[in-house]
């Protein structure tokens, strides 16, 4: 039973149906098949992105004592419940989040005159959304943009990017959870990779220390079994979770498996957590199971004071790729980033 504080309101503009449910605005007609993957297309671009199903289940989240290169803190291991969701095929891409983050959509409006009056309820509550502030400097570091992954964009920033495309497009996109990424990133296995424990096959699936030297255009490498390409290696991906070393410990006190297991963001900048490893990264990085924190140091280079909430001027190897539930757990209804600039909250 949904609950009276979210509740379902119908309307119409032009032929379509949206309902408003829970905070999210969503096209009743165009809701995806939970079994099928679907494409998301950005309006007034031609931009376009593949987003997979991710079927719900329980699995074991963490690693194991004897898995080689194990770090303290994916453990205890415990068992967990995930909904079924959908995540994008491939990270984020510079020419996706370039159209938020520089407001390239505002701007093409300007340019061609639209009448702001008469446009669709989903752009105007995107255009509303803050962007934002611009870097010092070229923020792909000469890495390459285009289909390459996005690069350098704090948690903040990408989880802004988040409401901008939920606003643009109708549907309730966010970050995953930890949980969510790694029962995505395992593909129904228990190994350390979602190919196997062995790393003779890594150079297939991933862009890692030993086979790249900067990002690459994303989905070159072989997917996961559930499609997802680039889950280990190229960018390391932020999640919605802070990092919590001593989560796993209090998930795992429950005796049965955990419903949608998450740490809620606060309004600390650090820290926060990526997984899945990078280009610059050792094989143990890659790992299923492993966890990284951001930290200050991600910014050292920054000459603002204080440093931007929206810009890592040292983590040119982590991105980000989106998630949309298909039925948005309650305790994620509503969640945004509280980072505010200017707070002293790191």
């Amino acid at each position: 039973m949904r609950p009276a504080s979210h509740p379902r309101v119908r309307f119409t503009l032009g032929c379509a149906a949206l309902i408003w449910a829970g905070g999210s605005l969503a096209f009743a007609q165009d809701r995806p098949d939970p079994a099928k993957p679907y494409v998301e297309r950005i309006a007034g671009t031609d931009l376009k992105f593949e987003m997979m199903p991710i079927p719900g289940g329980t699995f074991t989240m963490g690693s194991s004592a004897g898995e080689t290169k194990r770090a303290e803190d994916e453990g205890p291991t415990f068992t967990a419940r995930i909904a079924p969701f959908w995540m994008a095929k491939c990270e984020v891409t510079w020419d996706e989040f370039e159209e938020y983050a520089f407001s390239k959509d505002i701007r093409r409006k300007e340019r061609e005159k639209v009448d702001l009056a008469q446009q669709p309820a989903t752009e105007t509550k995107a255009d509303a959304i803050t962007r934002a502030t611009k870097p010092y400097a070229d923020m792909t570091f000469g890495l390459g943009n285009h289909k390459n992954p996005a690069i350098c964009m704090t948690h903040h920033a990408a989880m802004e990017y988040c409401r901008w495309l939920s606003a643009k497009t109708g549907k309730l996109y966010r970050l995953p959870t930890e949980a969510e990424w790694e029962y995505a990133a395992r593909a129904g296995t228990s190994t350390a990779y979602s190919f196997g424990d062995e790393t003779d096959d890594l150079g297939k699936y991933a862009w890692y220390v030993e086979n790249a030297e900067k990002p690459q255009p994303v989905g070159l490498k072989q997917p996961n079994a559930w499609g997802l390409h680039d889950i280990h290696g190229n960018v390391a991906e932020w999640c919605i979770d802070p990092y919590d070393p001593k989560a796993y410990a209090r998930f795992a006190k429950s005796a049965q498996p955990v419903a949608g297991p998450v740490v809620l963001p606060t309004p600390k900048e650090y820290p926060y957590v990526v997984r899945g490893g990078s280009w610059d990264d050792d094989p143990d990085k890659l790992r299923a199971a492993a966890r990284t924190p951001s930290n200050p140091e991600w910014s050292v280079q920054d000459p603002q004071r204080p440093q931007s909430i929206w810009w890592h001027t040292d983590a040119r190897n982590v991105g980000f790729r989106v998630v949309h539930p298909v039925e948005e757990q309650e305790n994620l209804r509503g969640v945004r980033s509280l980072v505010v600039k200017g707070k002293g909250t790191r």
